[in-house]
């Protein structure tokens, strides 16, 4: 249950996000979670999109410097320590988390988390035999 994120490195000026968007747009490719972390000079943009060979494919024809990674995406309940649970639960069996961001889904009445881990194997048996849902490339891809 692994899925592709595309992460960008992006200079810190004017324009650069929206060439990176628009690029991405010019090739029908949709985004289905964006986080950007940011120093004074650059930044880090990674995605979660509908098309991700496609999306590769642009910014590679693009010369972006840019790299494909496996994350998790989780489906959480969406109460007061629901993101908790999953994280104490990856805790105790030596799973850390390197960083997350949120993101819409069709799962509804869940929060869907998009996790970055030190050991997805590891992770994905832990999840799913504590009865968290994971979420397919191709459901992120069909909503």
């Amino acid at each position: 249950m692994l899925v592709k994120q595309i992460s960008v490195f992006v200079e810190n000026k004017p324009g650069r996000l929206a060439e990176i968007t628009s690029l991405l747009a010019d090739a029908n490719v949709n985004l289905r979670a964006v986080s950007i972390g940011d120093t004074t000079d650059f930044g880090i943009l990674r995605m979660i999109v509908d098309k991700p060979e496609v999306a590769e494919k642009a910014l590679k024809d693009a010369e972006m410097a840019m790299s494909v990674t496996q994350v998790l995406a989780l489906a959480i309940e969406d109460v007061p320590g629901g993101f908790s649970k999953a994280v104490k639960i990856l805790s105790q069996n030596g799973v850390s988390i390197e960083y997350m961001y949120a993101f819409n889904t069709g799962h509804f009445g869940k929060a869907s988390i998009i996790i970055r881990v030190n050991d997805n194997e590891e992770a994905i048996k832990t999840l799913s035999d504590n009865g968290f849902i994971l979420i397919s490339e191709e459901e992120i891809q069909a909503n």
